[in-house]
């Protein structure tokens, strides 16, 4: 498989933890490379769901080595909260795991700015989380986080905390927020430190001798192109780097030793909080919603759902040189009898073929579509090509072909085998 960088096409929840776990059993190592817990990764293995946040996915296959990056901001108590969750679902977590020295830690202090920010926005809120990455992602950009490496040594992390902790109170109560305690915060985190220790190491070392071996590492990306600090719908974004530059300051792996990029994107178009969405059309919406799909992993908001944007996932492909396209959730058109594809916008009179790097001049777009007769039968049975309804066939083939990319790989299901690979 050699180096695979993943990355979502469109506004994250395109399915992108199936395919990891898919793809992981190409691979040797898997590495995760920005976000936090504010990111919901869904694997189905038989009768059994997990839901992993900051844990890779490959940590659900045997021998494969997971590496959380310097990239991803990591609350610590959540972490440990979460690998003890594996543990007692039967999943192996010891040293197939490793947590990067230099990830930034997030802190209680980090979710309670993110939830009183968005108090202060009011209606121009962002719909974050309030997990606190946002917070997190600042303080090391500020250069006044605190990492991993802090967090495993008791004295220095003490000193640093007591600073920290100290001001951002000092910020909460201006904020009308009450501060919080130092010793509940110190003595919880310094408990979580004890059991993280073992798995904490310099993982741009151990990435580069793994490639001295010629092993094959997965990139995962959380999130998807569309809520990139640079490259999204600013400022309705997440504070990181979510498309495949990211994969690269998040691990330490250069750009010349990345072989290949895997674009995932549902057969339609989702996002979860504020923002535009350009086709998000409430008789989709309804459909996928009374048939129990498209709530988010993390925080079980109902997914804001429109008809697939082939403007945005071509934008995608030229941002993130996506080669291959996984496209998942084909099984939620099963039953349409008209689906509808934006190819174009309309704003102000004129036709774009490109997204608006101003947030307010998309969501005055309006869609220009391009229609396809449904197929109208179930796929979730289908595990080859060519056992696909002919008319799934043409739209799929469509939807590559406007958003630019090589058809790789079709998921009819949640399940590992409901995969095709084409």
């Amino acid at each position: 498989m050699a180096n695979t960088i993943l990355v979502g096409a469109q506004w994250g929840d395109e399915g992108k933890g199936k395919i990891i776990d898919v793809l992981t059993e190409q691979a040797d190592v898997v590495v995760r490379t920005q976000g936090g817990n504010n990111a919901g990764h869904t694997v189905f293995l038989g009768p059994k769901k997990y839901v992993l946040h900051l844990v890779p996915s490959g940590i659900l296959r045997k021998s494969k080595l997971c590496v959380i990056g310097n990239g991803v901001v990591v609350d610590p108590v959540g972490l440990v909260n979460e690998i003890k969750g594996l543990r007692k679902l039967g999943v192996k977590v010891g040293s197939n795991l490793v947590v990067s020295e230099t990830a930034h830690v997030v802190f209680p202090y980090h979710r309670e700015l993110d939830a009183q920010r968005e108090v202060l926005k009011g209606k121009h809120k962002i719909g974050t989380t309030k997990r606190g990455i946002g917070p997190a992602y600042g303080d090391k950009a500020a250069r006044v986080g605190l990492r991993m490496i802090d967090l495993i040594h008791p004295e220095r992390f003490e000193e640093k905390f007591r600073r920290r902790i100290k001001e951002n109170n000092e910020v909460l109560k201006a904020l009308g927020a009450k501060p919080l305690s130092f010793k509940r915060v110190h003595d919880e985190y310094c408990a979580a430190a004890r059991y993280l220790q073992p798995f904490v190491a310099n993982t741009v070392v151990l990435l580069h001798h793994a490639m001295r071996e010629g092993k094959d590492i997965l990139f995962e990306g959380a999130q998807g192109t569309f809520l990139d600090i640079d490259h999204g719908t600013y400022p309705f974004v997440t504070s990181s780097n979510t498309t495949a530059g990211g994969a690269c300051t998040g691990s330490g792996v250069p750009p010349h030793r990345m072989d290949r990029v895997v674009g995932v994107m549902k057969a339609y178009t989702t996002r979860v909080g504020e923002g535009p969405l350009p086709t998000e059309s409430a008789e989709i919406a309804d459909m996928l919603h009374a048939m129990g799909r498209e709530f988010g992993a993390t925080t079980g908001r109902a997914r804001r759902c429109g008809w697939f944007d082939s403007v945005a996932t071509r934008h995608a492909t030229m941002v993130n040189g996506i080669d291959d396209l996984a496209v998942t959730n084909l099984d939620g058109l099963d039953t349409v009898e008209t689906i509808k594809v934006c190819i174009g916008y309309r704003a102000d009179g004129k036709r774009l073929d490109y997204v608006p790097n101003d947030a307010q001049t998309l969501a005055e777009c309006k869609p220009v579509y391009a229609e396809f007769e449904g197929w109208q039968q179930p796929t979730t049975a289908c595990r080859r090509w060519k056992q696909l309804p002919a008319k799934a066939r043409d739209y799929l083939k469509a939807i590559a072909e406007l958003t630019g990319g090589k058809l790789a790989i079709v998921s009819v299901g949640p399940a590992r085998e409901q995969t095709i690979f084409v």
